[in-house]
């Protein structure tokens, strides 16, 4: 990915990535031809709609990778919601023959995965508050001009 592309909000700068996977319930293979063709144009579009840039994506037989940035505003979980939410019942409209499948309503499995993704580890900023100025022994300090 290289150099990091922060993007800007009315009062943010930022770079916030998340590395998301959601599966189909009871793992079913129903992810194919039309139907995950169909799939993915819904999660670009429900993805838009909010501000979430695609930044790579993989829908398979039963389960769906993305890797996105998305702004500080919208939680992981809202974003899940509108994904899962949204696309499931666009494409249980759309292909009824998932309806047999899927006769409660849910095409998705409960839950997903997430990780957060992005060119500065735990580690850097740990280093960068440790020595912007010399502090004493604590990991939550105050500094000079502050106290």
């Amino acid at each position: 990915m290289g150099k990091a592309r922060y993007r800007k909000g009315a009062h943010t700068v930022y770079d916030i990535k998340y590395h998301l996977v959601w599966v189909t319930k009871y793992r079913y293979r129903v992810l194919q031809g039309e139907i995950a063709r169909r799939a993915r144009d819904i999660i670009r579009d429900i993805c838009m709609q909010h501000d979430v840039i695609i930044l790579k994506g993989h829908v398979s037989r039963d389960h769906v990778h993305l890797l996105v940035s998305a702004p500080p505003r919208l939680s992981v979980s809202d974003m899940m919601q509108y994904i899962k939410g949204k696309s499931s019942r666009k494409l249980q409209e759309e292909y009824p023959t998932l309806g047999k499948r899927y006769w409660g309503q849910h095409l998705w499995a409960r839950g997903y995965f997430c990780a957060t993704s992005g060119t500065v580890t735990d580690e850097m900023i740990a280093a960068y508050i440790e020595h912007h100025e010399k502090p004493p022994d604590d990991v939550f300090t105050v500094s000079d001009e502050a106290q």
